[in-house]
């Protein structure tokens, strides 16, 4: 629990609305750092080949089938680690657990940048290094949402998620800007400052992340507390004004009084819940269903990450640099995506629903996309926009709001100890999607373009069908109290 300042001791209330703005905040820059390290490999392998190896030179013919495979070992390893993460989550302080993944992940990131330096061309060094960052990385999500949730109420957690998650996108920019800036002269930069980045991030969680309103409320109570209770010889009473150092003079008697050494033991009631387990999280009602649509959601948003630079380079002939920039429009309009989706769902009560429009919409978009970015820059900057807002709102709205209410259902009976399980099991599942999709599109892509762009529509229709019980659910409830199949 991280240590509050102590010289002012405001209202509780006043208080807690201080510190729900700084987790907003706080939580919102640490995920930032997080996507802001995964970006750069997307824009330096477009220098062909990132890295820099005996076999990629080798290899020319099938380069992006070992680039794909590079995506794939820190996304499958992400996946599979963050099944566990969630359960470890909830039984670790999450500011202490959030401190050590970021402060790994940051040495993992710079260690795959002075493979350049130092001129390592074994492609096995760098698969250790992305599995090894993928599996350190996954404490980050369960423990920001675990956070976010505990902070936020239901009442407009889509808006203030869908605001909050745009963390994505934002890191996802400011990696493209990193590593564009280095890629052309020195592209072991391109790693080394994100990691550096994560890694003084790391720092400011340990120091000033609040997990949990109830830390704040212990806190306050502690430090204005006027009535102290001594017992020794007989009962006694002292009201008094206690100095700033109280905690630490009460350590040290004065000469004139002997209170003797009283032995404190701490029992845990038995009225507390206990962690929720594995099966009992995936026996909530929706949390399958959002699951495995997640899965084919995040696979489509995860090719576009990892190879949608490279693709801009072949359809626009730019190079390198200003086709990272370019990319960042993508992001930019995830981040009105993700948004639009909260308010939406906040509005009408169904999240499935809006999340099934957006996908259904967004499948024939994907195809426009591969059609009009061939006949220029204008129609793809657009394009861009609206795909990106289609592909991430539906992805944005399940990670976030989804998950939230999912890990506070009302079948848990207001067992708080289930959100991490719960957002991991989920985000999980959507990252063995995102595994799949760079791999697949590094596959497809040696037969053209064409081919990548019908598996993402594909994936768009199964993560649709995955939400049609759901979205009759929420259809047929009434219309004048609109009812979420996640509440």
């Amino acid at each position: 629990m991280a240590k509050l300042p102590a010289p002012l001791h405001p209202h509780p209330q006043q208080s807690e609305e201080r510190y729900r703005a700084l987790t907003f905040i706080l939580t919102f820059l640490l995920y930032t750092s997080f996507h802001l390290s995964r970006k750069p490999i997307s824009i330096v392998k477009v220098r062909y080949g990132i890295p820099e190896t005996q076999l990629v030179k080798t290899h020319k013919s099938n380069y992006k089938q070992l680039l794909g495979a590079m995506d794939y070992s820190f996304l499958c390893a992400y996946a599979i680690g963050m099944y566990l993460s969630g359960i470890i989550g909830e039984r670790l302080p999450i500011r202490l657990y959030l401190t050590v993944g970021m402060l790994a992940s940051g040495v993992f990131t710079c260690l795959f940048g002075l493979g350049y330096i130092y001129n390592i061309h074994n492609l096995s060094f760098y698969i250790f290094v992305q599995v090894a960052n993928g599996l350190v990385q996954t404490a980050g999500w369960p423990s920001v949402v675990t956070c976010i949730g505990n902070w936020f109420g239901k009442g407009r957690r889509g808006l203030i998620m869908g605001l909050w998650n745009s963390h994505t996108s934002v890191g996802n920019i400011l990696g493209s800007l990193i590593a564009g800036y280095w890629v052309s002269s020195n592209w072991g930069m391109s790693f080394i400052v994100p990691g550096l980045i994560i890694i003084i991030m790391g720092v400011v969680c340990f120091l000033f992340l609040i997990e949990h309103p109830n830390d704040l409320k212990n806190i306050y109570t502690q430090n204005s507390s006027l009535a102290v209770r001594w017992s020794g010889y007989g009962y006694r009473s002292l009201l008094c004004s206690l100095p700033q150092s109280y905690d630490t003079e009460l350590l040290l008697p004065r000469e004139s009084e002997r209170i003797p050494m009283q032995p404190v033991v701490v029992v845990k009631s038995e009225s507390e819940p206990s962690a929720i387990s594995f099966m009992g999280a995936l026996r909530i009602p929706g949390v399958v269903e959002f699951s495995l649509c997640l899965l084919f959601a995040k696979l489509v948003s995860y090719t576009f990450l990892f190879w949608l630079p490279l693709y801009i380079t072949k359809a626009a002939h730019l190079d390198a640099k200003k086709a990272g920039d370019l990319s960042t429009l993508f992001d930019v309009g995830g981040i009105v995506g993700g948004v639009l989706a909260g308010v939406i769902s906040d509005k009408l009560g169904k999240r499935a629903t809006t999340c099934a429009v957006m996908l259904l919409v967004a499948a024939p978009t994907l195809y426009g996309f591969s059609m009009i970015s061939e006949f220029g820059l204008g129609p793809m900057i657009g394009m861009l926009l609206v795909c990106g807002g289609l592909v991430n709102g539906p992805y944005a709205l399940i990670t976030t709001a989804v998950s939230a209410d999912l890990g506070t259902h009302k079948s848990l009976k207001g067992n708080a100890r289930a959100l991490s399980t719960v957002t991991a099991i989920i985000d999980g599942t959507g990252s063995v999607g995102a595994a799949l999709g760079p791999l697949l599109a590094g596959l497809l892509s040696a037969g053209g373009w064409d081919q990548v762009f019908y598996m993402l529509m594909t994936a768009d229709f199964l993560a649709l069908l995955l939400l049609l019980r759901l979205v009759t659910k929420e259809l047929a409830s009434s219309k004048s109290h609109p009812i979420s199949t996640v509440e």
